[in-house]
Formats: C-alpha cells, structure tokens, sequence
C-alpha cells in the first residue's frame, strides 16, 4: 500500500525542486543557462522513468537490471536534494527574520542552489560508497540458566534484501566474514529477499553462496515482511498489512537449495538450548492470517532452559520477556538506512538498533546487510552481529 502513498508524493517532490532550482538560477547571469536547466530537468525526469521503466519491463529484458538499479541510486539523491533544500530555505529565513537586509537576504538566496547542490553530491556519494562497508559488532550476554554448552556463540544477520540492490559481491563478502567469526550457529532474522525472485542475481551461484556459510549447527531463518512474492516500487510495496501474501516456490527453493533452514512458529533445541522462528509480525506469510502470542509460543517450550527467539521485527519485547523468554534476536529497522531516518526509529521502536535490557530479557537488534529503497547508508552500518551467550544457571 505504501508504494500508492509515496509514488504522487515523490513526484510532486521533484517539481518542487525543479521549480526552486529553476527560480533561483535565473537570478544569475550565467552562460548557457537553459541548458542548466533542460539538463537538470532531465536528470530529474530521468529517475522517474527509470524507475518506471524497471517497473513494467519483463524479468527477462537485460535493461530491467539497470534501469531498477539507477532508479534506486536517483531515489537517494533526491531525498538529500530535498533535505538541503528544505534546510537551506530554514536558514534562509532565519536570516531575514534577524537582520531584515535585503542585500544580505538577497546574498544568501543565491548561496542557496549552490549549498543544496554540493551538499546533496556529497553525501550521495558517501553514502553510495558506505552502502555495502560490513562491519561487525560484538555482544556478550549471560543468561541464567543452563544447558549442556557453557556457550553458545552466534552469528546474527538480518535484512539481506537479495535483489537489485544486493547480488553476488555483497552476499560473498557476507559468507566469508561470518565464517572468519567460526560461530556455533548462524541466524537470520529475516528479509533474506526484496520481494521480487526476479531479482536475484544467479540463483543457482547465489545458492552455492550461501551453503558456503560454515558453522557447527547450521543456519536458521525466519521470513520478514519482504519475503514475499510481489511487485515493488521505489522499495516499497502494495499489499497491506494483514494481506495475507506468500512467499513464492522458487524463494522457498532458493533457501533449502541454501541450506538455510526456516523456522515458522516452530522450534529446534540444541544441546539444551531452545531456539524458536516467528512469523513476521504483520505478513505472516505462506497463507497464515495470525501468529502464536507470546504466552503460546513459551506454553510450547520448557521454561527451565534457555529460551532464544528470533523474529524480524522488534516487537512485543515487553510481552516476550513477560511471558519467559530470555534473548530475542531481531532486524528489520536499518538502523534508519539513511540520516536524519535513523532518529526517527527511535519514535517507533522500543528498541531500535543493538542491545536493550527489556525486563531482565536480553534484546538484540541488527541494523541489516541490505538496503531497502535508496541504493546507499548515511549516518549507520550494515554490520554482522557476533554473539556470545554464557549460560550460568
């Protein structure tokens, strides 16, 4: 639903800023000035048409990789084109509003376009670059009960989002940084894909990837809300929460071919140790219309040993450590994916990214391998997860 909402607004968004850039231009005497301005109209119309264009085009057309691609880039640099701008003109008017000069105002109006233009390259550009730079943060938790290991070393991620935005490069550096953390057992808390099968660069490489991923009990999942089989536009989707969406034969495929084992309101026990999968907590996936609460999904466990669940979203947290649980392992928010989003998470989420004591549960939530919408992170990380659970009961 959400790509009904953003779709007119983006739109109206670029005109806007094409009629600011295009008003402020022509105080200036510059050569070759409607150039300037069909080649930033362009730029602009450019972006909508890609994507677009990598919208309707056939899965089979060679095109649809680019143009999906440069679309994702252009999403990114028009949110900081309409940052800047949006801050420029605050600055602006606080000018006016202290020194009322009209030279002065007059002044800062023409720095305008050239402050909006440098600081939306530049942190485009970083932020492009940054996108895909892993970086791995360590954790060390103590959970008082005992199991037949003193530890229990994992090796979390989550949001890898295999599409247009993440291919082969970026899931082979994944694979190999997680196998130098030699963990006991790999988890991914959801969004192993971006919606769209079509999307996966090399299924078949892909696979042979990921069955790459080394440890001593193997690797688990659970699916988050893009794990489904479904148009996208701009990163976002059309079905509603609730809708009760699936996740496609080839995706389920693609993951047992990975063996990358999915755990759906079920649980496996290792060496005393109980680790449970949720549904996501709105698209509950393969037909289901619910999930099991809190409450029901320890009534399904033993209480005395150690209780680790995963799910995709952060949710619940009070209501999961009320009911028994001891870790829960999350993803989904990005950390914001990109400044100033990221503060924002902390609006929406108890706990948006890392760790949080929530009643005496220990709470861990990923900020992601992968992008959702604009091709590019500023301000956070993509990061792997390296856990180290003691048991002292």
């Amino acid at each position: 639903m959400l790509a009904f909402v953003f779709a007119p607004f983006f739109i109206a968004l670029e005109a806007l800023i094409y009629i600011r850039a295009i008003k402020h231009l022509k105080q200036y005497r510059i050569r070759g000035k409607y150039a300037i301005y069909h080649a930033f109209g362009m730029f602009l119309l450019s972006g909508v048409v890609s994507i677009l264009c990598g919208f309707v085009m056939s899965s089979s057309n060679p095109l649809k990789r680019v143009f999906t691609r440069f679309g994702f880039y252009w999403f990114g640099i028009i949110c900081y084109f309409a940052l800047a701008l949006v801050f420029a003109l605050i600055v602006r008017y606080i000018i006016w509003l202290i020194i009322k000069d009209k030279y002065n105002v007059n002044k800062a109006r023409q720095y305008t376009i050239v402050f909006v233009v440098i600081f939306a390259a530049v942190i485009s550009v970083y932020g492009i670059y940054h996108a895909h730079k892993l970086k791995i943060n360590s954790y060390e938790i103590d959970v008082d009960k005992s199991s037949e290991r003193e530890s229990l070393n994992v090796a979390l991620v989550a949001d890898l989002h295999i599409g247009y935005n993440v291919g082969l490069k970026e899931i082979e550096d994944m694979v190999t940084k997680i196998n130098e953390l030699n963990p006991d057992i790999v988890i991914i808390a959801g969004d192993i894909f971006d919606n769209q099968y079509e999307a996966v660069e090399n299924p078949e490489k892909m696979a042979e990837l990921l069955r790459n991923l080394k440890s001593a009990y193997g690797t688990y999942a659970v699916l988050g809300n893009h794990d489904i089989d479904e148009k996208i536009l701009m990163g976002f989707t059309f079905a509603g929460n609730g809708d009760k969406v699936c996740i496609s034969d080839d995706m389920m495929k693609l993951l047992n071919n990975s063996n990358i084992n999915v755990l759906y309101d079920d649980y496996i026990e290792i060496d005393g140790i109980q680790i449970y999968g949720r549904p996501d907590s709105h698209k509950y996936n393969l037909g289901y219309d619910s999930r099991l609460s809190p409450v029901d999904v320890v009534s399904k466990l033993d209480e005395d040993k150690p209780i680790i669940v995963i799910d995709h979203e952060p949710y619940e947290l009070s209501e999961l450590a009320d009911a028994g649980v001891d870790v829960d392992l999350s993803g989904h928010t990005h950390d914001g994916q990109i400044w100033p989003a990221k503060y924002l998470n902390y609006l929406i989420w108890e706990n948006p990214v890392g760790y949080l004591e929530v009643n005496g549960m220990h709470s861990i939530v990923t900020s992601g391998i992968g992008l959702f919408g604009p091709n590019m992170r500023v301000g956070t990380d993509a990061e792997i997860c390296s856990i180290k659970i003691n048991f002292k009961g």
